[in-house]
């Protein structure tokens, strides 16, 4: 029987396998092919509920969100630099634990601390889509949504009594909605002063942790607990309005500094001069500035042939850094003929003064800062008077709200309607750029501001309808500018020389009494007489 069933078994198969191929020939040569069906695609409006809800969660924001843009192209270089992110982030990652683990060695009977892997895996995150506000601020802001379902092998390992315990960090999982935001912005690379950053919403965090190799998360409720406590700890460091800033430039090489006061400074007089006229005598005067500063100097008058002068004459300087500026103090004989000699100079440190306290100093005067240079001859003294007053605290926000259309609310200190701001101050005028002017004959446009019958220009940019200019202009008052208004007008200049060589693009009067009040305003204004030109400009008044 055993012989008489394998025998079968052999003829069945060899009988099977070319009649099986015989069918499957006429079947594929004589059968007739069906139409391939095209799958079934309809939009998202005529999806039943249930299957619209399953599909929701994995749909990209720039599917949901028009204001999101599509970024396929960065998820692209991300992936290709991920390999070496990847490196860069964990070296920065070991550089920043070593000294927090440094400080826990010998407590606890802690013997040392250490990552044995550090890899942030092969899976980059993903940027489901971006969102770019556009604001009249020196700064970009931008809110990406970020997915990040990542494969981690990180490995801390903990001796503690001679006891090796590892700590396994798997199946990290985060989705955040952050906001971005590149301020202020600068002229040097890479163009920004600051990177800050915001959460717009709890983000969430899931991952698996174990401990020499056991699953703690799986406990019944540490999962939760976990779950929450990072999320509320994350929530009171950095969800909107508190923010995370990281510097990038150096305060003194990014941005320009702000205007924070303003330095009375009387030249009283000076005594026992050199004596540097063939007859005996001096035409002194002074020249005084701010170091930093790229304004001309201020001049008193010349008093003619005379070693001790007195002028009594009073300057106003505008302070950006107290605590680094120095006052630079020039002593010249003033010469018909030729370059004027130099008497003497000095230098007073901002820092020694104090605010709102007047102060008299008795300075010999030297012929150059270098201290190992000797001061072999006596030049004289000069005796001066010195004054700091810094501006009132403007109480801005350290990040405005955006409105509906995406722009950003100006940043201001108000004071109450019944309150009526008075005293000196400094009314700052930015000239930022405009958009759309256009002349008759030439487009090589600048802006003229007229005030109090001073005027002030920025410089001409040629050839362009949409100049950037970004240039700032002072005027020191007395009293605050109420009930007044600045012109600002756009002219253009033909560069060559002919007729008719200067037109005006368009024109805006401002009432500055939104100014006082509110302490700045940042806008963008229509030009009178333009058919589509904007003019940007932001003004601030500073209070002593």
């Amino acid at each position: 029987m055993g012989f008489l069933s394998s025998l079968l078994d052999i003829v069945g198969f060899g009988i099977g396998i070319p009649f099986g191929l015989l069918v499957g020939f006429f079947l594929f040569v004589y059968s007739q092919p069906k139409d391939v069906q095209d799958p079934d695609v309809r939009p998202l409006s005529e999806l039943d509920s249930s299957t619209l809800l399953d599909l929701l969660p994995e749909l990209p924001f720039w599917v949901k969100n028009p204001d999101y843009d599509r970024v396929d192209w960065l998820n692209k270089f991300i992936l290709n630099m991920w390999p070496y992110l990847d490196k860069a982030i964990c070296d920065t990652i070991r550089s920043m634990a070593q000294p927090i683990f440094a400080e826990y060695i010998g407590k606890y009977q802690i013997e040392a601390i250490e990552f044995e892997k550090l890899s942030l895996g092969t899976l980059p995150p993903i940027l489901h889509g971006i969102k770019v506000y556009e604001t009249n601020e020196k700064e970009l802001s931008m809110e990406p949504a970020i997915k990040w379902a990542g494969n981690p092998n990180i490995i801390l390992v903990l001796k503690w009594l001679s006891f090796r315990i590892t700590i396994q960090l798997v199946d990290l999982q985060i989705f955040a909605a952050p906001r971005i935001t590149l301020k202020p912005l600068v002229p040097t690379f890479p163009c920004f002063a600051s990177l800050v950053l915001s959460l717009m919403e709890k983000p969430h965090v899931d991952f698996g942790l174990k401990i020499l190799g056991g699953d703690i998360m799986s406990m019944p409720g540490l999962y939760r607990f976990v779950q929450e406590t990072i999320k509320r700890e994350v929530a009171k460091l950095y969800l909107w309005p508190q923010t995370l800033e990281i510097p990038i430039l150096d305060a003194a090489t990014g941005a320009i500094k702000k205007p924070v006061g303003i330095l009375h400074v009387k030249i009283v007089r000076a005594l026992k001069l050199l004596k540097m006229d063939f007859l005996g005598a001096s035409d002194p005067y002074v020249k005084l500035s701010l170091s930093g500063e790229r304004l001309p100097a201020k001049k008193t008058t010349v008093k003619r042939k005379n070693l001790n002068p007195e002028w009594n004459e009073k300057f106003k300087l505008i302070v950006r850094d107290p605590q680094a500026q120095v006052l630079e103090l020039h002593v010249y004989d003033w010469d018909k003929v030729g370059g004027h000699d130099k008497l003497g100079m000095q230098l007073v440190p901002l820092k020694l003064l104090t605010p709102h306290e007047t102060q008299e100093f008795t300075l010999d005067l030297l012929k150059n800062s270098n201290i190992s240079d000797p001061q072999k001859k006596q030049r004289g003294k000069i005796v001066v008077e010195l004054t700091f007053d810094p501006f009132k605290e403007d109480h801005e926000c350290a990040s405005g709200p955006l409105d509906g259309y995406g722009r950003k609310e100006s940043r201001i200190s108000r004071t109450s309607d019944d309150d009526t701001p008075s005293g000196a101050g400094l009314l700052l005028v930015t000239i930022q750029g405009a958009e759309d002017v256009e002349g008759q004959r030439h487009n090589n446009p600048y802006a003229v501001i007229l005030f109090r019958g001073e005027k002030k220009k920025t410089k001409m940019m040629k050839k362009t309808r949409d100049p950037q200019w970004n240039e700032e202009f002072q005027f020191m008052l007395e009293e605050p500018p109420l009930s007044e208004k600045i012109h600002i007008q756009v002219m253009s200049q033909r560069s060559g020389i002919g007729f008719r060589s200067k037109e005006s693009m368009g024109q805006v009067d401002i009432d500055l009494t939104d100014v006082v009040h509110n302490g700045r305003i940042n806008n963008k204004y229509h030009l009178i007489n333009s058919k589509n030109g904007q003019i940007h400009l932001e003004i601030k008044w500073k209070m002593i």
